[in-house]
């Protein structure tokens, strides 16, 4: 059944209940219900406008031509035509050239070309055609007038496709590394004239328009054609550009319609509310310097210090802008190389800490737009901080505006339900196998590394992509095509979203969050293993292993700490089977797991330096260091989004305030001694690079062991996990060194420890000790870690 013209009552009641719109006005009739953002994307007010009176050129117009086939009006006004412009637009003909337009609500249309204007005549539901007794389709726009005014307009139906066939054929095979410039909303000049090109991959859908706040949230007169066999629709609509809020509406295979935001926007409506809006970049970048130089060093043969944050919480109420001035300046100061922000991508839900996305190529409105995003990482780059950044393509949520079900079929999740289902979060994991869903990942993660200058990606829960019976039950899952159970699609999946992220992006590392003992994850996607793999082509993992080791020893009464002692020891087992960071990130503080301090035994000064001895003990084993925030300074309370680090435990105006500064004192030290000592992180990922002194002294808690620079220049690390000072200790050194210096004590005054110190210089005796020739005789503070270095 067709859509029927509104009354003039009903036109003019709708009229009087909004604004005249900024570009082509498409008033709603006032009993249709405003589909799309529940924001201020929505008209409010009236202003009348005198009525327009369109006369005829004399001689033309008011000749119509022969209706559009029924089958056409029906689809074109129910939504689901897939070639709008066969139908819309000016085409030659046998005696002149018709022009047929579809504009619902408006009282009259005219046609302006060479300054003269012809009207079109009224056919009904919403069309308007004219025969034109000319040879050549002519430059030519619209005159609509609705109740009460009438706009000059461009005709969106005389344009050509404004996508390439080449863009087309990239996006059929998958291979689109620049997806984002193809699809999505894209300001651009089409034959002279200004507009947005908007383009969406919906290979289901029966029809697709564009609805936004320009034509009052009815995409009825911008109806997109179908693209081919690529499933992209595609409309290039005149005058509307940066600003304003769009989504898709889609007319599923069964006929109903879905309006749905752009899974290819690159700005969005602050949550909750969730239209796609039209951007454009501005930002002049300035950190030339660190782009030419950041590759210099291969990561794991590079000093790599990470402070995790989440930008929305670390302090609160801050802006991308305001942060940039902050921000750099804190991590700078404490020494940290780079940072790691918690997932930057929008997603509805706050408590997610942005592990829900669904708007994989827009930074969170929450904090600002896509520019002042680009303004913080160029901050932070000129400060001499590289940025990680959390990215998520192992699931997404089921929000029915979103990527669900997108055009009313599995999309982007499997469509095997057990397979699209995750069983732990409530979410859809993507078809991997889909070749344009592999591309819409690959692309997005090179699409943060070049338009927002990203130095590195953490790509959250690789466990849960490789594996098939993740968190399933047996008869929850089918095994793959070999019998077994690893995701062949992810997989492949995740080996091309590295070759081609360090292909197009040098100096950049992606970091695997995979907690199994998944064979070849940082190693190259061309050696294989023996599981039959490639590796993976991840640059570092995080060890899982070690964090969760060395968290069940500290939190022992040290008393008990010597039945654990391997606990600290065991990573050194596998340390070199990947290129590990040793994490303490904010899974560590939050759900009753409890902060860092406040899960170590004993008094308030016990909690402290077991904390200090940690972080010094972390900071000297082979691998990478992260630490979440608040634990630099060691905040008691689990972190929460809602309000972030307790800054006020470092005021000086709290009693305790010290107490916190020295372990931030610490942490600043360790870093600058860190980064000046090569031994620490030159051969992190070279078994020679490390050995221990002595590794079994667990009735004592004490591990040592000497780490070796590129020279074999040594480094000795001593940690002491008991509460007692331990006189008189003899460890085997080289005999190669001639005094060894303290150049970092965790249990010095000033960190708020008990200042037990070794008097300069240490120098090996002819006495033999842990199969060496040479030994030192010191002293090990109580609780606490010291590093010493040759004189």
């Amino acid at each position: 059944m067709t859509a029927r013209r509104p009354s003039r009552t009903q036109s003019t009641a709708r009229t009087k209940a909004v604004p005249a719109p900024v570009s082509d006005p498409e008033p709603v009739p006032a009993s249709q219900p405003e589909p799309g953002s529940a924001s201020a994307s929505q008209p409010e007010s009236a202003v009348p406008a005198p009525a327009a009176v369109l006369p005829s050129q004399p001689g033309g117009g008011m000749r119509p031509v022969q209706e559009a086939a029924a089958e056409d009006r029906e689809r074109l006004l129910s939504g689901g035509h897939h070639d709008p412009h066969a139908v819309l637009g000016a085409h030659p003909v046998t005696g002149g050239v018709a022009v047929r337009v579809l504009r619902p609500y408006a009282r009259a249309v005219a046609v302006v070309a060479a300054g003269l204007r012809t009207e079109l005549h009224d056919d009904g539901d919403g069309f308007f055609s004219a025969l034109l007794p000319i040879d050549t389709i002519p430059d030519y726009s619209l005159l609509v007038a609705y109740e009460g005014e009438a706009t000059e307009v461009q005709d969106p139906y005389r344009f050509l496709p404004t996508l390439g066939e080449l863009d087309l054929h990239l996006i059929r095979e998958g291979r689109h590394e620049e997806l984002w410039k193809a699809l999505g909303a894209q300001p651009m000049t089409a034959q002279g004239v200004t507009g947005t090109r908007f383009t969406v991959w919906a290979p289901n859908a029966r029809g697709v328009r564009v609805s936004g706040d320009f034509n009052y949230w009815d995409g009825a007169a911008y109806p997109m054609r179908s693209l081919g066999s690529s499933g992209v629709w595609e409309l290039f609509v005149p005058g509307i550009g940066e600003g304003a809020l769009y989504k898709f509406d889609l007319m599923r295979p069964d006929g109903s319609h879905t309006l749905r935001a752009d899974p290819m926007a690159r700005r969005t409506e602050v949550p909750p509310a969730t239209a796609s809006i039209v951007t454009d970049v501005h930002h002049t970048w300035r950190d030339e310097q660190w782009m030419t130089h950041r590759g210099d060093l291969p990561v794991h043969r590079a000093p790599f210090s990470v402070y995790e944050v989440h930008l929305a919480s670390w302090r609160p109420g801050l802006t991308y802008r305001q942060l940039a001035t902050q921000l750099p300046a804190y991590v700078q100061d404490l020494g940290f190389t780079h940072v790691e922000l918690m997932p930057v991508s929008e997603h509805p839900f706050g408590g997610s800490w942005g592990y829900q996305v669904t708007g994989f190529y827009a930074p969170t409105a929450r904090l600002g737009t896509p520019d002042d995003f680009r303004y913080l990482v160029d901050s932070l780059h000129r400060a001499g901080i590289g940025v990680l950044m959390d990215w998520v393509p192992a699931h997404f949520p089921k929000d029915d505006w979103a990527l669900a079900q997108f055009d009313g079929r599995p999309l982007y999740e499997h469509a095997d339900p057990n397979r699209a289902e995750h069983p732990d979060w409530g979410t859809l994991e993507f078809d991997y196998g889909r070749t344009e869903v592999r591309n819409f990942l690959v692309a997005n993660a090179t699409y943060w590394c070049e338009e927002f200058h990203i130095d590195g990606l953490r790509v959250d829960a690789v466990a849960s992509m490789l594996y098939l019976d993740y968190s399933r039950e047996h008869g929850q899952w089918s095994p793959n095509e070999y019998g077994g159970r690893e995701n062949l699609d992810a997989v492949r999946f995740l080996q091309e979203m590295n070759a081609t992220v360090y292909r197009r992006n040098p100096g950049v590392v992606t970091i695997a969050e995979e907690s199994t003992a998944w064979e070849g994850v940082t190693r190259a996607t061309d050696q294989v293993g023996a599981g039959g793999f490639g590796g993976l082509g991840f640059g570092l993992k995080w060890n899982m292993g070690w964090m969760h080791d060395s968290l069940e020893y500290i939190t022992k009464e040290p008393v008990h700490r010597k039945y654990h002692h391997n606990e600290m020891t065991f990573s050194m087992v596998y340390a070199y089977s990947e290129n590990y960071v040793l994490p303490i990130s904010h899974d560590e503080v939050v759900h009753g797991k409890q902060a860092l301090v406040s899960k170590i035994p004993g008094d308030w000064w016990q909690r402290r330096a077991t904390h200090r001895a940690y972080l010094g003990f972390m900071w000297a084993h082979p691998g990478k260091q992260l630490l979440f925030m608040g634990q630099e300074f060691a905040q008691g309370a689990e972190w929460s989004e809602a309000h972030g680090p307790d800054w006020w435990l470092l005021d000086p105006s709290y009693e305790a305030a010290q107490d916190h500064r020295g372990v931030r004192d610490l942490v600043r030290d360790l870093n600058t001694v860190y980064a000046a000592t090569p031994a620490l992180w030159q051969r992190d990922t070279d078994p020679g690079g490390f050995s221990w002194v002595d590794g079994g002294a667990a009735e004592d808690n004490v591990f040592s062991f000497l780490r070796y620079d590129a020279d074999g220049a040594p480094v000795l690390v001593v940690s002491n996990f008991s509460p007692v000072v331990r006189h008189e200790c003899r460890l085997g050194v080289p005999e190669s060194v001639p005094a060894w210096h303290e150049v970092l004590n965790t249990d010095m005054g000033l960190y708020g420890g008990s200042d037990v110190r070794n008097a300069d210089p240490l120098k090996p005796e002819a006495v033999p000790a842990h199969g060496r020739p040479a030994s030192i005789q010191l002293t090990l503070p109580p609780l606490a870690t010291v590093w010493f270095r040759p004189v």
